[in-house]
């Protein structure tokens, strides 16, 4: 997306100690909205700190709870490199402990972000509008998105946690608890409570990091689909109805995108499909994070760029080191539930003028710009990228044949697992591209999945078939489904197929699990199941109980 020059210029300056030309020093005995809010520069400046939390936020610590601790993913010790003191390891293994470093980020994170859009929304509550050349409507607007964001941070860290403590202002300390009820109900009030107070999208506009009726709607929606895991309630007809007001129009204008890659393209701020994002440019607030993490030290001769990058995440592998297919178990696999005529499947390669094909980057890593080469394992071999796990190098010295070769987290290679191109790259020529697409946080084919899900639920799979392959067809040519789903094929690992497939790498893969009772239950790759039910939440980290004796912890931890 392109960042308006205004908004991004007041964020840095929010930032830095930029120096002043005029020194002339105006005293105030107090800071008040009508003292320190004087344009609507400024008033802007408030509300996007709110936003650039919630952009950090949706990536990073959550992100990786989300993902590393599920079937798609994982993080293997390579050589010398990301062991990490075992602390992948536990994730993957469902042994995380109180003082966990992803588990604190996001604890604090969660009522950072609270705390944040609170403080600018009663700051915003106090001032005249009037005096800043902005309407009531305006007013209202900023207010219910910011109301809107401490409901999410809420219900994140509901989904994380389970009940949190509830602020209503910034002056209390040491909160204790609220029950997962008080706070799933806060959660429902605030977003009840916002929603007509905000914009709604008009068909061709485009999308600028703002939240509009659509995204409280959807996250309204969110809650009570998930309510079960959350508070022992079933609320999918809640959802049902909230999911099809939201295609009917109802909150303004979306479509599902015609094309396989037009809601994570570099234009994707014009994507008739999003519904809420967080804005990206080259070098202006780019998240670039998570995807360079799936990068080999090589892989931006395979780009044509220049850089870096960190060789850490991969998928999970879907072949045993022998090359057959993991049938072990139902889960994880994820390349291989891509179908082989999915244009998703294809190695990734940038064509030139914003044009790309594909979503992976497996074999041969040898494109027109440049080849990568290993510097480790394969140390000036091309890489390879295998959809396998094991270390293929030591056959002959430590292991007689493949067959033997261990596969677990820690025996990757520097070209282990398949890597994502979720989000395109260009190449030099077109560097201005370079983290142009937006980060996508919610969009209108979650919503059909999550119609479809409430459907199947109730026992009509004909509908539920129907709203997943309405989805399903932009990625084949034509249109031409070879694996449409149907009323017969569809069961809870086929959904939960079409779930990770759609939704890849998009930091929701353990809410699913645990809302079809499988994150505990279930084995994938190198994972057993622990069928313990205090996994489906995370503790209360110990540096968090230490600040705050009201604070008690959750179950089954000590």
């Amino acid at each position: 997306m392109k960042i308006k020059t205004y908004s991004l210029l007041l964020i840095i300056l929010l930032f830095s100690g930029v120096a002043c030309t005029d020194l002339e020093e105006v005293w105030y005995d107090a800071v008040v909205p009508e003292t320190f809010f004087k344009t609507e520069q400024d008033v802007k400046a408030a509300l996007y700190r709110s936003f650039t939390h919630a952009r950090w936020y949706v990536q990073e610590d959550r992100w990786q709870l989300q993902e590393m601790t599920a079937d798609q993913f994982a993080i293997t010790t390579k050589g010398p490199h990301w062991y990490n003191g075992g602390e992948n390891y536990r994730y993957h293994y469902h042994q995380w402990t109180v003082n966990d470093g992803w588990i604190w980020g996001t604890w604090r994170g969660t009522l950072m972000g609270v705390a944040l859009a609170l403080d600018t929304k009663q700051d915003l509550e106090k001032l005249d509008y009037t005096t800043v050349g902005l309407t009531d409507q305006d007013k209202a607007a900023h207010v219910m998105q910011l109301q809107t964001l401490i409901a999410y941070f809420y219900l994140r860290g509901l989904d994380y946690f389970g009940g949190l403590p509830i602020f209503t202002s910034n002056e209390g300390e040491n909160i204790p608890r609220s029950t997962d009820k008080e706070t799933f109900d806060h959660i429902e009030n605030l977003l009840l409570e916002a929603i007509p107070s905000l914009p709604k999208k008009v068909a061709g506009e485009k999308e600028e990091g703002a939240i509009r009726q659509a995204g409280a709607a959807t996250m309204l929606a969110q809650l009570y689909f998930n309510a079960e895991s959350y508070i022992g309630e079933s609320k999918f007809a809640e959802c049902a109805t909230v999911c099809q007001d939201i295609i009917d129009g109802k909150y303004g204008d979306y479509t599902l995108d015609p094309t396989w890659n037009g809601v994570h393209g570099f234009y994707n701020n014009e994507s008739p499909e999003v519904i809420w994002s967080a804005p990206s440019e080259f070098n202006k607030l780019q998240y670039d994070w998570m995807w360079n993490r799936f990068y080999h030290y090589e892989t931006f001769k395979y780009f044509g760029l220049d850089g870096g990058a960190w060789n850490g995440h991969h998928l999970q592998p879907s072949r045993k080191p022998t090359g057959e297919l993991y049938t072990e178990f139902k889960l994880g696999n994820p390349y291989e539930k891509f179908n082989d005529a999915d244009l998703r499947k294809k190695p990734y390669l940038y064509k030139g003028g914003g044009k790309y094909e594909g979503m992976f980057l497996v074999g041969d890593q040898i494109s027109p710009y440049g080849t990568s080469y290993g510097t480790q394992e394969y140390k000036d071999e091309v890489i390879s990228f295998v959809d396998m796990v094991a270390t293929f190098k030591k056959v002959g010295t430590d292991y007689p044949d493949v067959a033997s070769l261990p596969s677990t987290m820690a025996n990757g290679e520097e070209n282990t697992g398949v890597r994502l191109v979720k989000v395109p790259m260009p190449n030099l020529a077109d560097e201005s591209l370079r983290w142009s697409a937006d980060n996508t946080i919610l969009r209108l084919a979650e919503v059909y999945y999550m119609l479809a899900e409430c459907k199947f639920r109730a026992g009509d799979k004909e509908s539920a078939a129907s709203l997943i392959n309405s989805v399903r067809a932009r990625y084949f040519e034509e249109g031409n489904d070879p694996d449409p789903v149907s009323a017969a094929n569809l069961d809870k690992y086929r959904f939960l197929d079409e779930w990770g497939v759609e939704f890849l790498a998009e930091g929701r893969r353990r809410t699913d699990l645990i809302r079809w009772n499988m994150f505990t239950t279930e084995n994938w790759w190198d994972h057993e199941a622990s069928n313990s039910d205090h996994l489906r939440r995370f503790p209360v980290p110990q540096d968090a109980l230490s600040g705050n004796n009201a604070l008690i912890q959750n179950p089954g931890y000590n």
